[in-house]
């Protein structure tokens, strides 16, 4: 397993503050240290697969396309090491917290799966699922993301976790169309375990659209214009003796069947007048109701989902981060399994899905993340989506808020500590290997510039080290080289006064098109950057996709009209959606 580092993380438990947050750090480390037992109503988790891929996050370019930069947002590989070794005793063999079950059930594991990725992945994932247990209130549930490469491990271990009586549903969801393979069968569904902690967990009733198959069995007639119905029953068992639907209508009288009709004369005349009542051909056939399919709430919920697509390319949800899961999906599950005022987890949240949902249907949040590109673009799709910010209407727990911070971010990973710089400007991470040169570029800004409003870029360089003049030198070589209009220095370090003489000395950048001289290569500390003093530059808008605008749930169940649309439109696999 990869080993990740243990990161500095102050703040309040949630249950404390009760405020919607968002943590940067292991969520091991942020789930034993802030977050309370049984403070969680509802749980998702969608952690990485063991499926041996490399995620990247992609960023948009000027024109609002897709950009062929990328960097990598984390890799999904796993496999055995001495720091596996280490976490299998402490987190789990050694640890008092875990029940000897568990202990057992991982101890077995080991001997039969044996010391490889997989093993790896149980042992990641089992001290984690044993937290997620102790937060969760006892009316609360869990669903786990995940596919047919884990699944079968990851339902053992929930139920030695939960209890196999907890055990409520596998779900399938079919996340894209036909899949060719020529070796087996098309590989086209994930799974989702359902477990709850009590038998008393939330549960409210949910709907599926009624599929075609059915349609045509169940709704078999059809109007002149289209609409699928079917034919009811207008009476009811059992003769009424006093009250109007014991009375004869149309000349039928159902007493003498021993029935009785199950609306008021009067109700009956204005369904007939409507054109909802169905009239036989045969002689003496009785009346019947026409119960029309889109007045129908659905199917009620199974555990196949084949109605919610994937996210296509063209789906204003879209943001360019792997893995991202459709809305529909979550708000099927956020609704079914949580109220509003809940507070809903998800531990690997990602681009924050299952954040925004929540939000959106007015449940309180938690989301965790390892990363800082995570946790960046939560808070401008947080922004772009509801008009929130951070410090207002959420915290965000983890990241630096004074050079202190950053100075201990950069010590323990100084690619994530570029990363959170870059953020500061809103600007995009460049594409390097983490083996190799960055080529002196760290990231970068783009602006709009001259009477064709061509694209302009500035180069970005952070350093967590001692600076020196040669530093701003190598900018302005990399300047010159890339044929950029402008070179930003991010620094811990105070500049020395040769760097600031050299970065005065490269002279001016114009823009014609809001007719002002930028200094051609500038410095700011992380101190400059945290108290306002931003670089000068053209106007540029951030490299994340936006979300689009909406307004919080109002109230209305179902959440049908957001995923009525036919599945397998856009994006026919998996890989397409992270293309």
């Amino acid at each position: 397993m990869t080993e990740q580092p243990i990161y500095i993380i102050t703040g309040e438990s949630i249950s404390n503050t009760m405020q919607n947050s968002l943590y940067y750090g292991d969520n091991l480390e942020v789930l034993r240290r802030y977050i309370d037992d049984e403070s969680v109503d509802l749980i998702y988790l969608d952690p990485p697969f063991n499926s041996n891929a490399t995620y990247n996050v992609l960023f948009k370019e000027q024109t609002g396309q897709s950009s062929p930069a990328q960097i990598n947002a984390f890799t999904d590989t796993w496999e055995w090491t001495q720091e596996t070794e280490r976490a299998y005793e402490q987190d789990i063999i050694l640890n008092p917290t875990v029940a000897p079950a568990v202990k057992d059930m991982v101890s077995a594991f080991r001997d039969f799966v044996g010391r490889n990725a997989m093993m790896a992945y149980i042992v990641m994932m089992t001290p984690r699922l044993v937290e997620l247990h102790r937060v969760l209130k006892s009316t609360g549930s869990i669903y786990l993301h995940c596919d047919p490469t884990a699944s079968h491990y990851l339902k053992t271990v929930m139920d030695t976790v939960f209890g196999k009586e907890r055990f409520l549903s596998e779900i399938i969801w079919k996340r894209t169309s036909a899949h060719a393979s020529s070796r087996r069968p098309g590989a086209v569904h994930d799974t989702i375990l359902l477990y709850s902690k009590s038998d008393t967990h939330t549960w409210n009733l949910q709907y599926q659209p009624y599929d075609e198959s059915y349609l045509k069995t169940f709704f078999e007639m059809q109007d002149e214009d289209g609409r699928r119905w079917k034919r009811t029953d207008l009476t009811g068992a059992g003769v009424t003796q006093r009250g109007e639907s014991g009375r004869e209508w149309r000349g039928i009288n159902v007493t003498s069947r021993g029935r009785h009709w199950a609306y008021t004369p009067d109700e009956l005349d204005r369904l007939d007048a409507e054109g909802r009542i169905h009239w036989p051909n045969r002689p003496g056939g009785m009346p019947r109701l026409k119960q029309y399919a889109d007045e129908m709430p659905g199917v009620m919920l199974q555990d196949i989902w084949t109605d919610i697509r994937p996210i296509h390319n063209l789906s204003q949800e879209r943001l360019g981060y792997p893995t991202q899961k459709p809305e529909a999906l979550l708000e099927r599950i956020i609704r079914a399994s949580s109220n509003a005022g809940d507070v809903v987890l998800d531990p690997f949240c990602g681009c924050g899905t299952a954040v925004a949902v929540a939000e959106r249907l007015n449940r309180k949040w938690i989301g965790i993340d390892i990363t800082h590109l995570a946790v960046a673009l939560m808070k401008h799709r947080l922004n772009t989506r509801f008009g929130i910010s951070q410090g207002e209407d959420y915290s965000v727990i983890g990241e630096p808020v004074d050079v202190g911070s950053a100075h201990a971010l950069a010590e323990q990973d100084r690619y994530q500590f570029e990363f959170w710089a870059l953020s500061l400007l809103g600007a995009r991470p460049q594409q390097y290997d983490h083996r190799g040169a960055d080529q002196g570029i760290d990231g970068v800004l783009h602006f709009i510039n001259g009477p064709r409003r061509s694209t302009r870029r500035a180069i970005i360089q952070v350093k967590s080290g001692k600076v020196s003049v040669t530093h701003i030198r190598d900018l302005v070589g990399t300047v010159e080289r890339e044929n950029a209009a402008m070179g930003l220095f991010i620094t811990l370090e105070n500049p020395t006064r040769a760097m600031t003489s050299e970065a005065i000395s490269a002279g001016f950048y114009h823009s014609e098109l809001w007719q002002r001289d930028y200094p051609k290569i500038q410095i700011r500390t992380v101190q400059d950057l945290l108290s306002g003093n931003e670089f000068e530059m053209p106007p540029n808008p951030g490299m994340y996709q936006d979300s689009q605008r909406t307004q919080r749930d109002t109230g209305r169940q179902g959440g049908l009209e957001d995923i009525r649309e036919p599945f397998g439109v856009g994006a026919e696999s998996s890989e397409e959606l992270i293309a």
